[in-house]
């Protein structure tokens, strides 16, 4: 386990799917605290405008969104530690679902899977990332 992991632990759906990139459900300022101690240079914060927002709003789930996400993970991985969360982590598995299949290679059932490990659990949502992976495969 690494040592960004273990600054969350407690976190809601706490995994690292990514070396360096340890994603999870809303930290506490403890977590925030440990996460930084422990060399977390980037925090990714995407959840919904009505929720309280300590970093800044989130967008809308369109392809802009997922291109995003997959352009500044890829920028990320390898390169700087990072936490990525929303409330639950049901929306960081969805949005790294195309970053998985696309930049990642896995297949469409690994990916889900790993996603689902993440926190995904809305399966609009995750329709809404399977119907953008297809649309960049055209």
């Amino acid at each position: 386990m690494s040592q960004l992991l273990e600054a969350a632990a407690g976190v809601a759906n706490a995994c690292e799917p990514i070396p360096g990139v340890v994603t999870g459900g809303q930290p506490t300022l403890a977590h925030l605290a440990a996460l930084k101690r422990a060399g977390c240079e980037v925090i990714l914060d995407i959840r919904e405008p009505m929720e309280p927002q300590p970093f800044r709003a989130a967008g809308p789930l369109d392809d802009a969104t997922f291109d995003r996400v997959r352009r500044t993970v890829r920028e990320l991985a390898g390169h700087k530690r990072c936490f990525f969360y929303c409330a639950s982590g049901n929306r960081v598995g969805v949005t790294l679902l195309p970053y998985l299949m696309l930049d990642q290679g896995m297949s469409e059932d690994d990916a889900v899977t790993e996603a689902m490990r993440i926190g995904m659990r809305n399966a609009g949502l995750m329709q809404e990332a399977l119907e953008y992976v297809r649309r960049q495969a055209l």
